[in-house]
């Protein structure tokens, strides 16, 4: 005899595909979220890894930036002494100038015209005074020239002193009193020494 099967058997066969759709479906999406999950964390700790990075060259940055400031600084302090040293070699090696200068300016007085005040510059030396005449003042004026130690005279001022009196009691009016400028120049031999 033939055996019938009158139970639902598409039915529960239809079922059993759907249960193992579902089953392979939920697989599925477990891989799938396991391997979303492990790019995520693949992902954090490659940004962890370089913001870890990004601190450590922060911190090297902010060192770095510390040692030019004091290499700045250094430079600076560098610059300073050796301004301060030409400065004194400067002056060292001028004191004998200074001094030849005014020996000159004493030989180069002539009779009868005395200083009041003489002022330095760096290049140039102010002078005043009062001369017994004016022609004592162009005398000046001739031994400057004439001297190697300056050049250029420039009388900037004469002026008549006004009541001065004479050995005699009586009133003096030949006396001036005047202001010039002198340029100072060294002698090629002078700077030699001056530099040894």
């Amino acid at each position: 005899m033939a055996n019938i099967n009158l139970l639902p058997w598409r039915e529960r066969e239809r079922g059993e595909r759907k249960q193992q759709f579902l089953i392979n479906l939920g697989i599925a999406a477990g891989i799938a979220f396991l391997i979303l999950l492990a790019v995520d964390r693949f992902i954090v700790s490659k940004i962890d890894n370089q913001n870890g990075r990004n601190v450590y060259l922060a911190q090297q940055i902010e060192i770095l930036d510390k040692e030019l400031a004091e290499i700045r600084q250094l430079q600076q302090q560098k610059k300073d002494l050796s301004e301060r040293m030409a400065v004194i070699q400067n002056l060292q090696g001028m004191r004998p100038v200074i001094v030849r200068l005014f020996d000159e300016l004493v030989r180069t007085l002539p009779d009868g015209v005395y200083y009041d005040t003489i002022t330095t510059t760096e290049q140039s030396i102010s002078i005043e005074g009062v001369a017994e005449s004016n022609s004592r003042v162009s005398a000046l004026m001739r031994a400057l020239d004439d001297s190697e130690w300056f050049a250029d005279p420039n009388l900037r001022q004469v002026s008549a002193v006004s009541g001065a009196t004479n050995a005699a009691g009586g009133q003096d009016t030949g006396r001036n009193r005047f202001q010039l400028m002198v340029s100072i120049t060294t002698p090629a031999g002078e700077t030699e020494e001056a530099a040894q």
